[in-house]
């Protein structure tokens, strides 16, 4: 097979692209929160200035619900679990392997009983 150096150039261009893809996907897997998660674990993607965050949390805190919570602009797990999840605004909850984005009480009250974790929100 004889290749032309400009075809060899592309198709090494296409194999080494394919590989940075196959690599980013592979980064958003790992920073996935629901594979720490399991069945019932929960875990909220906050920012500090998000009123809603604050709500959903305190919520939580007084229903005694065990959590995980994330900074989405630390740059760090936050950040990665953001955009594993494909992220739109705060808060994002994770709970067991369903993920609620933004805050919207009845869903997530709903999820959150299926769970065990019966909680008030409003």
């Amino acid at each position: 097979m004889n290749l032309s150096p400009y075809k060899l150039l592309a198709v090494t261009g296409v194999v080494l692209l394919a590989g940075l893809v196959w690599n980013k996907k592979r980064e958003i897997e790992r920073a996935d929160p629901r594979r720490q998660t399991g069945d019932s674990g929960v875990v909220l993607l906050v920012a500090e200035w998000c009123g809603y965050c604050k709500q959903l949390k305190s919520a939580l805190d007084t229903a005694k619900v065990p959590y995980t919570e994330l900074d989405v602009e630390d740059g760090g797990a936050g950040y990665d679990a953001y955009n594993a999840l494909g992220g739109r605004g705060v808060p994002i909850t994770v709970i067991g392997q369903d993920v609620i984005h933004g805050y919207d009480p009845g869903q997530l009250g709903k999820k959150l009983s299926q769970h065990g974790y019966p909680v008030q929100l409003n």
